[in-house]
């Protein structure tokens, strides 16, 4: 009697281990070098951007469903769209990709008040209206953290406007319930920015993993990019999300 006790308290145990494990670890997908994420509305799809220049579509549960080698660039963020995928390349422009085709076409971001270098590059991308908004990259200086704000053309990509918001290694973007959402790789927080009036208005901790990217469906869910090669899924009450 007491072997038999012995045993289903010890198979509780690990059950109670094994949901707590994946409580906190809530990974969905292995993909490598994964450096930006975007919900695709229309087909209920995430996909996701590579740094060696492959994008990826995945189910909300993580399968992988297609698969793309874009070409040789360094892509930091995505934004998905009803016909494109809109990529951010570190270096300095966006990439148009239909959806259907692949058919591809690079801009080069172009304006004033922005140096775009090895240290400074663009790191995430979001959608508001119909210009985008793409984070310059700062690991130490809050003055050279900044928002451009593009306007993509039929034959370019030039910035608009630039906000300084001051969110150190700035490295992925969300615009989503009229607030504009920041994940730092560096500090491991979620900052949630108020564009308005240009300020963060709450911080948010998150668990140690290179993040990169973010974004958000449609059934109370948030999904983050780690460089590290996972997407990770959390329930956005979980996270007191405002």
């Amino acid at each position: 009697m007491k072997l038999i006790i012995h045993t289903l308290l010890l198979l509780s145990s690990l059950s109670f281990m094994a949901c707590s494990s994946d409580n906190n670890t809530p990974q969905i997908a292995s993909i490598p070098e994964a450096s930006g994420i975007s919900f695709c509305q229309n087909s209920n799809t995430l996909v996701v951007a590579n740094d060696e220049g492959t994008l990826y579509e995945l189910s909300l549960s993580g399968d992988i469903i297609s698969k793309h080698k874009l070409g040789n660039y360094d892509l930091e963020g995505v934004m998905c769209e009803e016909k494109n995928f809109i990529f951010a390349i570190e270096g300095g422009a966006l990439l148009k990709v239909n959806r259907q085709t692949l058919q591809s076409k690079k801009f080069k971001v172009t304006g004033i008040d922005f140096k775009i270098s090895k240290k400074h590059g663009i790191e995430g991308i979001t959608k508001i209206g119909n210009l985008y908004y793409l984070s310059i990259q700062a690991k130490k200086k809050k003055k050279e953290a900044k928002l451009l704000v593009v306007k993509l053309g039929k034959n370019y990509a030039k910035v608009q406007k630039v906000i300084e918001h001051g969110i150190i290694d700035s490295s992925g973007l969300q615009y989503y319930n009229k607030k504009l959402y920041v994940v730092s790789d560096k500090k491991d927080k979620l900052y949630v920015y108020d564009l308005k009036h240009q300020k963060v208005i709450k911080k948010i901790k998150l668990p140690k993993f290179a993040q990169e990217g973010i974004t958000f469906d449609e059934e109370g869910f948030v999904y983050f990019a780690d460089d590290d090669g996972a997407v990770f899924k959390y329930r956005q009450k979980e996270m007191h999300l405002p």
